[in-house]
């Protein structure tokens, strides 16, 4: 218990350059109180103590805002930085060396019984406001964007984003003297609405110049007809 204890602690110390002793982090921070608190929970739902076991999870949301069924299961090095609104599912498995940022969610979708919520592999960021929905399985290192909404599985070392969630980058793990680094640049993520709309400004500005080029040529040769116009005109009078 206390190996784990200092793993979690240790984790916090690792991604969030905010803390700054173990007193605060202990007191403090509702995300490794959140994670504490579901470890006592999925014990006893593991021992089929249900009733008591929602209502620590219970009393866990209702003390830090973080929501996690504890059917839910969880690897070592799940890190919930600014935790308020995070829902997690029953039947949700995360991984090892995971990042939650707030407003994050895992859920199901349907009213189906059994497997109903996502499966997230080792060393995954998901960012701000992020809704993972289904049965799905977002792979090893991958990184999701804030404000997607993912409803296929994700392939490992990719990046998504947008709504629905489209896969923008592949084989994006970086790897730090032989061990996969987690990525926390999640706000370095591309967005490709805007590299489109970028695409149509430039094009727009070359039709533009392309128009401008052709109304010129068109008033010079209206120019010079009407210029032979009134000689003509002046020839017959």
């Amino acid at each position: 218990m206390f190996t784990r204890l200092k793993r979690e602690i240790k984790v916090v110390f690792e991604r969030d350059p905010a803390a700054r002793s173990v007193w605060e982090v202990l007191f403090c921070y509702p995300g490794f109180h959140a994670i504490i608190n579901h470890r006592i929970a999925h014990s006893l739902y593991l021992r089929k103590c249900f009733f008591l076991a929602r209502l620590i999870s219970h009393m866990s949301r209702w003390l830090t805002g973080i929501e996690i069924h504890p059917g839910a299961k969880i690897g070592d090095g799940l890190f919930i930085d600014h935790g308020s609104g995070i829902v997690i599912g029953e039947t949700a498995e995360i991984g090892d060396n995971v990042t939650i940022y707030q407003g994050v969610t895992l859920g199901g979708t349907g009213k189906e019984k059994g497997k109903r919520h996502p499966t997230i592999g080792n060393n995954v960021v998901i960012s701000t406001g992020a809704k993972v929905l289904g049965a799905i399985t977002v792979g090893d290192n991958a990184k999701i964007g804030g404000g997607s909404v993912v409803l296929k599985s994700v392939p490992p070392s990719c990046t998504v984003v947008g709504v629905p969630g489209r896969i923008v980058v592949r084989d994006g793990a970086r790897v730090k003297d032989g061990k996969i680094e987690v990525d926390l640049e999640h706000h370095l993520l591309p967005d490709p609405i805007a590299d489109t709309l970028t695409a149509m400004q430039v094009r727009i500005e070359e039709l533009e110049k392309r128009l401008q080029s052709y109304e010129e040529k068109v008033t010079d040769h209206a120019s010079l007809q009407y210029s032979q116009w009134q000689k003509r005109r002046a020839g017959n009078a």
